[in-house]
């Protein structure tokens, strides 16, 4: 009701008073002086009100552009030093596990054989998880260096069981020539990274479809949200390596 009366209920007598007093102090009218105060009708009569004020600019002026600022803040030579340690993790622990199969069958065999091949599988399947969930939170929380770092170590890990378990695209023939009546063992462990892999296409697929098929004011929008993809992507990865678990997949192979 006051902001009422100040547009609307003003009088002539009002309306001089309001002209005297900018005759007076026109400063005090037309912005605020220093003390931040300006004149205002208050309930029918004019009063010196407080005002906010503009804070001085405390961030000096810059001839930087825009690219400018982006490139400082981008940090190449980080960057190239992350393309590197990618590369160093998919290459070098995959190596030194086909290298340990390959020379120290043996004692692989003894270690492995300490394992139930539902077991190896969900350790592979795992590390495998370790290094998707890292590569995902990575991308979402851009940020950050603290996932990418989670990404190269679960990488680098399911590379080195790759290795070991002479993961391929036909890697059951080569399993039964180095590992011989091990070698179930061994492909135990290939189907849980292939099972890892596999949940994550399905997950993309599932996801992609219901960006495209859920409008925006639908109350199954929810499903979109960051969040809920996460957990969808965890129950498709839990069911997949349930597929290979108890789906009589380790006995087929």
């Amino acid at each position: 009701m006051a902001g009422l009366t100040r547009s609307t209920n003003v009088t002539d007598a009002e309306q001089s008073e309001i002209a005297t007093a900018k005759s007076a102090a026109p400063a005090s009218a037309t912005e605020p002086n220093e003390s931040n105060e300006a004149t205002e009708i208050v309930d029918g009569k004019v009063e010196e009100v407080s005002v906010s004020r503009h804070p001085t600019p405390s961030i000096p002026e810059s001839d930087l552009s825009l690219a400018d600022i982006e490139r400082r803040r981008s940090h190449p030579a980080q960057w190239a030093a992350y393309v590197v340690a990618v590369m160093a993790a998919i290459i070098a622990p995959y190596w030194l596990g086909r290298m340990l199969a390959a020379r120290h069958t043996d004692w692989l065999v003894a270690h492995m054989s300490a394992f139930d091949p539902r077991g190896l599988a969900f350790l592979s399947w795992t590390v495998t998880l370790v290094a998707l969930t890292g590569l995902g939170m990575a991308i979402v929380e851009s940020r950050t260096w603290l996932w990418r770092i989670v990404f190269v170590i679960g990488l680098a890990a399911e590379q080195f069981v790759a290795g070991l378990s002479l993961l391929k695209i036909n890697f059951w023939y080569s399993t039964y020539v180095v590992y011989g009546e091990a070698a179930p063992l061994a492909n135990a462990t290939n189907l849980g990274i292939i099972a890892a892999g596999f949940g994550m296409a399905a997950y993309a697929v599932v996801w992609v479809g219901l960006l495209i098929a859920i409008r925006k004011e639908s109350p199954l929008n929810v499903l979109t949200r960051s969040w809920a993809s996460f957990i969808l992507f965890f129950v498709i990865e839990a069911a997949s390596l349930l597929v290979v678990m108890f789906g009589g997949l380790l006995t087929a192979v």
